[in-house]
C-alpha cells in the first residue's frame, strides 16, 4: 500500500506527524509513504523508516512571486511529481485551505482528512473524499494518530506515540565527546525569549559540573546572541551554522536540553532526549513537547519569561543528569 501524506509545515507539526506513521507501519506491514513537506523541513520525513519519497514544496517562497516565470516553472514541476503516481490513499494531515487547494486537490488517490468540525480551517474539508471527526481536545500527536487510524482502518494504539527517528541518529559515542548540554535559546517571537541575563546565570550555576554547553543558532542575530551568552565561559561552545540533520545529531548526543518554545524543542522530544522547555505567553497544553522526559517550566504567576529563575531551571535540570555540580567537581 502506498500513501501520500500532505503535512507541509511547521517544524513542530511535521514532527508531530511521525508517530502516526509508526502506528500505520506496525498495523499494515509493507505500507510506504510519500510526503509533501515545505522545502525547509524536507530532511525530517526522510529519517522515518516508512517514508519512501519526500516531495518538497515551497508555498512560503512561491507566494512572494506567485506569477513569476521561475515560480510558475517550479509549480509545474511540483505538480508533475505529485501526479506521477496513483496513490492508494492521500491523507491531508494539515487541515488548511492553502495546502488542501494547492496540494491535496491535485494528488491522485482517495483523499482523507478531518471534517469541518475538526480541521483548523473548516473549508479545507471541501477537498476531501472521506472526512473524519477527530477529537480536538487532545495533543496534536494524538489527533494525527487518530486521523491515520480512521483513514487506514486500524485500531488506534493505546501505547504512547513513537516517533521512530531516534535510531536514525544512534552512534557509538567517541571517548572525546564528553557529556554536554544543548541550550536552545532562539525562537521567533520576542516575548518567548528567556532573558540573556538568566541564560548566563544558568551557565554560571553549571560551572564545575564537568558538563560542556553547546549553543546552536540559525540566523545571524541568533549567532550574535549565542556569542554574548558564551562570552567569558570556556566550557560554552558556539556551534558553527548547522544543517537540520547536524542539529539533530547534536541534540541526539546531549545529556539534556534546555529550550524556549521553538521547533527544535519538538525535535528534541522526537529524539527522546531529556528536555526542559520554558514557556511564558504560549500554552503548552495541546501542542507542547510530546515524548519521554519532557518537562515544562512556566512562571509561578503571569506569563513573563523573565519570571522564570535560573535557580528553578537548575533545580529541574539536575535530576535529569543524575548528579549535582558539587558531585562532579
Amino acid at each position: 500500500m502506498h500513501v501520500l501524506i500532505v503535512k507541509t509545515s511547521s517544524m513542530g507539526d511535521v514532527l508531530h506527524t511521525l508517530p502516526a506513521l509508526t502506528d500505520a507501519m506496525r498495523a499494515i506491514p509493507g505500507i510506504r509513504f510519500d510526503w509533501v513537506v515545505e522545502e525547509g523541513f524536507a530532511q525530517i520525513p526522510s529519517w522515518h523508516p516508512a517514508v519512501a519519497r519526500v516531495i518538497p514544496v515551497a508555498i512560503r517562497r512561491w507566494r512572494k512571486h506567485w506569477f513569476g516565470s521561475e515560480v510558475r516553472e517550479e509549480r509545474f514541476l511540483f505538480k508533475r511529481e505529485v501526479q506521477s503516481r496513483q496513490y492508494d490513499m492521500v491523507i491531508d494531515a494539515q487541515g488548511l485551505i492553502k495546502s488542501a487547494a494547492l496540494v491535496t486537490r491535485i494528488a491522485k488517490g482517495v483523499k482523507h482528512g478531518q471534517d469541518s468540525r475538526s480541521a483548523r480551517e473548516p473549508f479545507a474539508s471541501w477537498w476531501y473524499d472521506q472526512r473524519h471527526e477527530i477529537n480536538k481536545q487532545q495533543h496534536a500527536v494524538q489527533r494525527t494518530r487518530e486521523l491515520f487510524a480512521k483513514s487506514l482502518n486500524y485500531p488506534l494504539p493505546e501505547t504512547p506515540g513513537d516517533y521512530a527517528i531516534a535510531q536514525h541518529f544512534m552512534r557509538e559515542p567517541s571517548p572525546d565527546d564528553g557529556r554536554y548540554l544543548v541550550f536552545l535559546h532562539a525562537t521567533t517571537r520576542d516575548e518567548k525569549h528567556w532573558p540573556e541575563a538568566q541564560w548566563r546565570e544558568l551557565i554560571t550555576l553549571l560551572n564545575g559540573s564537568g558538563l560542556r554547553i553547546k549553543l546552536p543558532w540559525g540566523a545571524e542575530h541568533e549567532h550574535q546572541r549565542a556569542q554574548r551568552l558564551a562570552a567569558g565561559f570556556d566550557y560554552v561552545e558556539v556551534l558553527p551554522k548547522l544543517t537540520l540533520e547536524q542539529v539533530a545529531r547534536t541534540l541526539a548526543g546531549a545529556a539534556a536540553v534546555v529550550s524556549v518554545d521553538t521547533g527544535l524543542s519538538h525535535l528534541t522530544a522526537a529524539l527522546d532526549r531529556p528536555n526542559i522547555t520554558l514557556y511564558g505567553p504560549t500554552d503548552p497544553g495541546l501542542i507542547g513537547g510530546y515524548g519521554k522526559n519532557q518537562f515544562v517550566l512556566k512562571p509561578a504567576q503571569g506569563n513573563r519569561m523573565a519570571d522564570i529563575s535560573a535557580e528553578n531551571v537548575m533545580a529541574q535540570l539536575m535530576p535529569l543528569l543524575g548528579s549535582s555540580p558539587e558531585e562532579k567537581s
